[in-house]
């Protein structure tokens, strides 16, 4: 299956969310996409910010209401650490 529309989709959500993650010192970057799920690292500021949870929160929102396919965001910050 080709995820390619989507993840062009995926990318352009991430591009409008990203000037906010860089204004409090932070940045994430889009993994991957598959079955469903979009995967991301944060990085700079967000690295152990309480507010973390609440940003995965809101940008699942925003996929999820946007680009259909997405069911799930999960944060890969910490794995391969």
């Amino acid at each position: 299956m080709d995820n390619s529309k989507t993840i062009n989709e995926i990318e352009k959500i991430l591009a409008k969310i990203r000037p906010y993650i860089n204004s409090e010192g932070g940045e994430l970057e889009f993994v991957d996409f598959k079955d469903g799920i979009v995967y991301i690292k944060m990085s700079g500021a967000c690295v152990g910010c309480g507010a973390m949870d609440s940003t995965f929160e809101g940008i699942q929102t925003l996929l999820q209401e946007y680009v259909p396919e997405v069911i799930g965001v999960k944060d890969v910050t910490y794995e391969g650490m």
